[in-house]
């Protein structure tokens, strides 16, 4: 196959099936991880950026800007640097430094703050650089991925469809929120197209989404310190929030047993798969969503020295059990 711009390939239809994970059911996980971009957002920044282009707001010139943890600022960098748009980030510490080299070496212009914001994360104080931003520059534009419903679109139109017609029959489907436009597009397609799908929504412990109080969170990806607009909790799907040391414990496990190093979304997702399997009815199938892989968490997630400095309890990795969260 020829494509004509790297942000065309989406490998929307591979999965992995992990025997045993849970005893008595199928897991099946679908891994975002192999496009170019490294991850499920960029489906995310191709929607935002052919929405803002149709809308008539993102003309030839005009600069981008937008928050990221890092993989969604990854994405929109491959886009815009294949169509010509320029780019500003903006991101905090728990970006990883490879996360931060590869937008810039793709000619983004990286921004970094560091002060928390009232709930103890970064997301208020990224979002009010932005408006900081488009106060000083006028024609700059924000694609607001938190808000805005081609975010919701993206993974209702793709991601969901591609899970539905890959697997044909899933009966628990547990999807990781960070801006929650991957699990409100699942929420929306399978309510239309399999509505006897059970969906958990999964969250880490401080994250504010679910309504929580907030904590410190050290791994990227999922969880907010705000809560974003296009999330709606309208009773369809379940929650459940996991511990960051069970998705440090639940990752390297997958990665020892399975040979998978996955991304810090995806043990979380996993996590959750351990703590719910077992009360699920024999022979469910079940999927999950893997957002990346783990080549970005070598530092944080996959380091000993890290992991001890930041969680004082972490599940021995040897063990491969269910796990609970407290």
């Amino acid at each position: 196959m020829i494509f004509e711009r790297a942000s065309d390939i989406v490998t929307d239809d591979i999965f992995l099936h992990l025997p045993d994970f849970v005893p008595g059911t199928q897991v099946y996980l679908k891994l975002e991880g192999l496009i170019p971009a490294g991850s499920v957002k960029l489906k995310t920044a191709v929607a935002l950026i052919e929405s803002a282009e149709e809308a008539g707001t993102l003309r030839p010139g005009t600069r981008l800007v937008e928050s990221s943890s890092g993989n969604l600022g990854i994405a929109l960098s491959m886009v815009c640097a294949s169509k010509g748009h320029p780019l500003t980030v903006v991101t905090d510490p728990h970006a990883t430094r490879q996360s931060i080299r590869v937008m810039e070496s793709l000619g983004t212009e990286v921004v970094e703050v560091t002060a928390r914001d009232a709930n103890g994360g970064y997301l208020q104080t990224r979002i009010n650089h932005v408006h900081r931003l488009l106060a000083e520059n006028p024609g700059m534009a924000w694609l607001n991925q938190y808000a805005n419903p081609a975010n919701v679109r993206a993974h209702r139109e793709r991601t969901a469809k591609a899970l539905h017609h890959g697997l044909r029959q899933v009966d628990v489907l547990f999807v990781g929120a960070g801006t929650t436009g991957t699990l409100m597009g699942c929420v929306e397609y399978f309510a239309e197209h399999s509505p006897r799908t059970r969906i958990i929504a999964v969250d880490t412990y401080g994250s504010v989404t679910f309504g929580g109080p907030s904590a410190p969170r050290y791994i990227p990806g999922l969880g907010t310190s705000r809560r974003p607009e296009i999330y709606v909790d309208n009773g369809t799907f379940e929650k459940v929030l996991i511990d960051e040391a069970d998705t440090v414990a639940v990752g390297r496990q997958v990665a020892t047993r399975y040979g998978l190093l996955a991304g810090g979304s995806t043990g979380t997702v996993l996590a959750a798969v351990l703590q719910l399997g077992p009360s699920l009815p024999t022979g469910s199938r079940i999927a999950g969503i893997s957002p990346d892989l783990g080549d970005k968490y070598m530092d944080t997630l996959y380091s000993d020295s890290w992991v001890a400095e930041h969680y004082a309890d972490v599940p021995d990795p040897a063990e491969f059990a269910p796990i609970s969260t407290g």
